[in-house]
């Protein structure tokens, strides 16, 4: 284990998410809004999804939704975080 100030690339990403553990900071969104005509892709389980990002909301197989969570939940079946599902929230780990 390296000492505290190592220049070790893995230690300074650990002091990082130690920090932020403690401080009670969340993941953020990369991105806040999305030019309307934008598209989200997302590979789960081997399938290719595809989201249009539209006029508040998305659209998904035809259908109008107003968060990814929703999108997020009727493709895996269970309840997920939509912006995480679909690769917009910042790595914590």
């Amino acid at each position: 284990m390296q000492q505290e100030g190592s220049s070790h690339p893995l230690d300074k990403r650990l002091a990082q998410l130690a920090a932020r553990h403690r401080t009670g900071s969340k993941p953020t969104v990369v991105a806040h809004s999305f030019k309307t005509g934008s598209l989200l892709q997302r590979e789960w389980q081997g399938e290719r999804y595809q989201v249009e990002v539209v006029e508040g909301g998305y659209i998904w197989k035809g259908r109008s939704y107003k968060s990814l969570s929703a999108i997020a939940r009727e493709i895996t079946g269970s309840r997920w975080n939509g912006p995480r599902f679909f690769g917009l929230r910042e790595d914590q780990a």
